[in-house]
């Protein structure tokens, strides 16, 4: 692969469709991206590599929403990973990149170096929030942590809310690129499958085979559904973790190495960069709320009021007289 094709490729999401076994899927690159993402904290690599994985979920699941929509991921847990949240803005126009930001709270003083960051989670849920706009209500889906990582959960999800059998193969980690600098990268890609939506599925009145009877993609197919999906899954799991990160693996190239006799069909790719949508504006509508007294609570020594964003580190130093619904002027008057 050519740098000019790698950079083609790098913070995209690539559409498909197996056309053989009525599976879609989406493959995603992360490059630049995940750098930005990561650059705003100085995570500890067990949280690193959880915000890491929870992005290239949000862009592999967001890519399928539509324009002006806003597709949210929330992983809450009582461990001392407290919170991972990552959102996905759909572009606002077509040819227009999608936007992605992630942010990760969590109690480095319980944090176990050398445990395996899903379990840093704990007991807690796994939420998928989607967002329409305005005028509308938010839909959310939860589904407990479990199966050993965050693609299982995301599986679990697809299975328990939306009854489609879902499939993610994930790699990510820091990379230096032959020839590259020597700086180390974050770099993370994947695939996910997802049979077509079907008008039913097989009724499981008892529950599903999954942990706590959680529904599995076994207990929805049947025939040549679950032959197919079942296929698709093999061809799957030959896949190599440097083939899914790239960058010397075109993601064609993937899809017809992985899926030639499953006669892959391709769509145009969506572009994705590192964006937040905080300005002085929404800091201010989210403080309207607020009295006089409740903005005096807030204030500084110095006199003022601060906010920052957890996303993007910007920061916000306002005058607390502009702030709350008994406001004394407009913060536009000259």
């Amino acid at each position: 692969m050519s740098i000019g094709s790698q950079i083609a490729w790098d913070d995209t999401v690539l559409p498909f469709q197996l056309d053989r076994s009525d599976v879609r899927g989406r493959v995603a690159r992360l490059d630049g991206v995940l750098d930005r993402v990561l650059a705003q904290h100085d995570y500890p690599p067990a949280i690193e590599a959880l915000v890491a994985e929870t992005a290239l979920l949000t862009a592999l699941i967001g890519q399928t929403i539509k324009l002006r929509w806003k597709l949210s991921l929330q992983v809450r847990g009582d461990g001392p990973a407290r919170l991972i949240a990552t959102d996905y803005y759909a572009p606002t126009e077509d040819g227009a990149p999608a936007r992605i930001r992630a942010y990760a709270s969590f109690d480095e003083d319980r944090l176990d170096a050398e445990a395996d960051p899903f379990s840093q989670i704990g007991q807690g849920y796994f939420a998928v929030l989607l967002d329409q706009g305005a005028g509308t209500v938010p839909y959310q889906g939860i589904t407990p942590i479990s199966g050993g990582s965050l693609s299982a959960c995301a599986e679990t999800y697809f299975a328990q809310s939306e009854q489609l059998p879902t499939r993610f193969a994930l790699s990510f980690g820091r990379a230096i690129l032959p020839g590259a600098d020597k700086d180390e990268h974050w770099r993370a890609g994947g695939v996910m499958l997802q049979m077509m939506p079907k008008a039913s599925i097989p009724q499981t009145p008892e529950g599903g085979s999954g942990d706590e009877g959680l529904l599995q993609a076994e207990d929805m197919l049947e025939g040549d559904q679950a032959e197919n999906w079942s296929r698709a899954n093999i061809l799957l799991d030959t896949v190599e973790e440097i083939e899914l990160v790239g960058p010397r693996v075109h993601p064609t190239d993937l899809l017809v190495r992985l899926f030639h006799e499953e006669r892959p069909r391709v769509f145009d790719p969506q572009r994705v960069q590192f964006g937040c949508t905080c300005s002085e504006d929404r800091v201010r509508q989210s403080l309207s709320i607020y009295s006089a007294k409740d903005i005096g609570h807030m204030t500084t020594p110095e006199g003022i009021v601060t906010a920052d964003c957890q996303f993007c580190g910007a920061h916000y130093e306002l005058d607390p007289a502009t702030l709350g619904f008994e406001a004394e002027k407009d913060p536009d008057a000259e």
